[in-house]
């Protein structure tokens, strides 16, 4: 028998530099996009960042910058190359004329790992939809091969007529998944009321921050957990009993910077699971070099999602992957955050606010019963409060 390599598709990653967004802001936003690229099946090759005040209305990047990524591609043979902000149908068809290559943007390319990673039905046409929705406005761009389209003598042809053909198509489709997902909704609201008036704990964070590995340990179940990005699209409820309390633990898709909007809107049902909770557990991936914007991005995320004034926990997983760079007695420059010890980062902000804060690591199970017994407590005052006669049970 013989195995059979796989062959990736080759990419690069194309970001800009702008006074909103830094040369380190914009290194770690790049740094994300290969990560995408790489769960996606891709392997990156290459990476190109220009300065720009704002990207550049028909090709993103400037004209020197963008004959640098022709010349890179026609040598490489790249097949992808994949833009770290939205694009409009008109650059993409401005780039794919010049690259000669297959062109994406971040949410194309987030929808594609979407499409991958969704196993249930109710996942699949959530997918569905926030794909159509994403194709709809960029449609006409999708038609270079109608040249016809222009008007004129002798250039009336059949193209505007099938676009807007197309576009019907879509939008009725649009409408048949959006019914689709009510009823879904529907369905999921009467499980969720199923369950009766058990306290809902939910576990929030930035994508592959150790979300599902937790929920394993927690509810000792065999939720699927792995080092990529979007593991977990379709919601898991599992029953949990610390000691003698029940109650239901849910395990959420993980957000992103940039999470398009479609996507939210399409995974509302999904999401219902964030605001019903009575308590979330926010896991945080302290290994991180960036964890402070991505704690930012889940709490504005929360907030879209009318979800920001839950009672929060903040998990700090994977201390076993922390490591920071011991400063030099003789250097006399400030101190950074790549200096900290996770001593000195237990003594900040992270463990002096209101809410309540626990160092864990959830692969080598690292304060995993100080989190059981603070987590027993928190969900036994929410259960006290709604069942003020049942406190003999304590």
């Amino acid at each position: 028998m013989f195995e059979t390599a796989i062959i990736k598709e080759t990419a690069i990653v194309i970001g800009i530099i702008t006074g909103r967004q830094d040369e380190n802001r914009s290194k770690e936003y790049l740094d994300e996009l290969e990560f995408l690229v790489d769960t996606a099946g891709a392997e990156c090759v290459g990476r190109f960042v220009q300065r720009l005040s704002s990207p550049d209305k028909r090709t993103f990047v400037g004209s020197g910058k963008l004959e640098e990524i022709r010349i890179f591609v026609e040598f490489e043979k790249v097949k992808i190359a994949v833009f770290d902000d939205e694009l409009g149908a008109s650059q993409i068809r401005n780039l794919e004329k010049v690259l000669k290559c297959k062109i994406l943007d971040r949410t194309n390319l987030i929808l594609d790992i979407f499409a991958k990673r969704a196993q249930t039905a109710h996942a699949k046409t959530q997918v569905e939809l926030a794909q159509y929705q994403y194709l709809l406005p960029r449609l006409a761009g999708m038609w270079t091969h109608l040249e016809r389209q222009q008007g004129g003598i002798g250039m009336r042809g059949p193209g505007e007529t099938e676009i807007e053909t197309d576009r019907r198509i879509i939008r009725d489709r649009i409408s048949f998944l959006k019914k689709k997902l009510e009823l879904i909704d529907k369905q999921m609201e009467t499980q969720r009321s199923n369950r009766g008036s058990m306290v809902r704990v939910a576990l929030v964070g930035y994508t592959n921050v150790g979300k599902s590995t937790l929920m394993n340990l927690l509810s000792k179940s065999e939720v699927f957990a792995e080092n990529k990005l979007f593991a977990t699209l379709d919601t898991t409820v599992r029953k949990v009993v610390v000691e003698n309390l029940p109650f239901l633990i849910s395990d959420t898709v993980g957000f992103i910077r940039k999470l398009p909007h479609s996507l939210v809107e399409s995974f509302k049902s999904t999401l219902d699971e964030v605001r019903e909770a009575d308590l979330l557990l926010h896991i945080v991936d302290i290994s991180h070099s960036d964890f402070e914007e991505q704690i930012n991005v889940v709490n504005q995320t929360l907030s879209e999602i009318k979800a920001g004034e839950k009672p929060v926990m903040i998990i700090f997983n994977k201390i076993d992957a922390f490591s920071h760079i011991e400063k030099d007695a003789d250097d006399l420059s400030p101190e950074t955050k790549e200096n900290y010890s996770l001593e000195k980062l237990q003594n900040t902000w992270m463990n002096k606010g209101e809410l309540t804060t626990l160092f864990i690591s959830a692969k080598e199970k690292t304060n995993l019963e100080k989190l059981r017994t603070v987590l027993y407590e928190e969900v036994k005052k929410i259960h006290a409060i709604r069942y003020p006669f049942n406190n003999y049970l304590y």
